[in-house]
């Protein structure tokens, strides 16, 4: 299944390529479906991430909303993610693979976090995930299980089929822009 991934994840690799000048605009749609969600509504504790270049953009979102919500941002440490509040841009370093990451102490209360919104390479109609293979989410996600679990993608990043292994979680929703 290793191989299926690998190939699906060098598929997205090229869409994106092809993808580059409506990643903003799509983006920006993406985030607004994201704020007139009714989990995102009512949701006091938000896992969120820190978007990479070649993702959903977040950062606004997380700027405008992060004064009125309790975000949460992931922090790489070795084979896991620790999650830690977002409190401002002045408050970041650069963490694992050149990520931003948000300084300050773990957040361990994982049963207040009612909403994780989740990156992914790709998603399909049945809210599988495909991620980067390296697992992060998949150990942190079965954690948060009271959670909703809400996939952000771009549209050529929605398929109709990932192969899924047992380990892998799925998504309660998935929004593209």
């Amino acid at each position: 299944m290793t191989t299926a991934k690998n190939a699906l994840r060098q598929h997205m690799a090229r869409l994106k390529a092809l993808h580059q000048d409506t990643a903003a605009s799509d983006s920006e749609k993406a985030m607004a479906a994201l704020e007139t969600h009714p989990a995102f509504q009512v949701a006091k504790t938000v896992l969120l991430y820190y978007s990479l270049p070649d993702e959903v953009n977040t950062h606004g979102l997380i700027e405008r909303w992060y004064r009125r919500k309790r975000l949460l941002l992931p922090v790489v440490k070795g084979t896991e993610l620790e999650l830690r509040l977002y409190r401002g841009s002045n408050h970041m370093a650069t963490g694992a693979f050149g990520i931003a990451e948000p300084e300050g102490t773990p957040f361990t209360d994982y049963a207040a976090i009612t909403l994780a919104v989740v990156p992914g390479m790709a998603f399909d109609v049945q809210g599988n995930r495909l991620g980067r293979g390296k697992g992060f989410y998949d150990r942190l996600l079965p954690q948060l299980m009271q959670a909703r679990k809400i996939g952000i993608c771009f549209p050529y990043q929605l398929t109709d089929n990932i192969p899924a292994d047992p380990s892998d979680f799925r998504m309660d929703d998935i929004i593209t822009g």
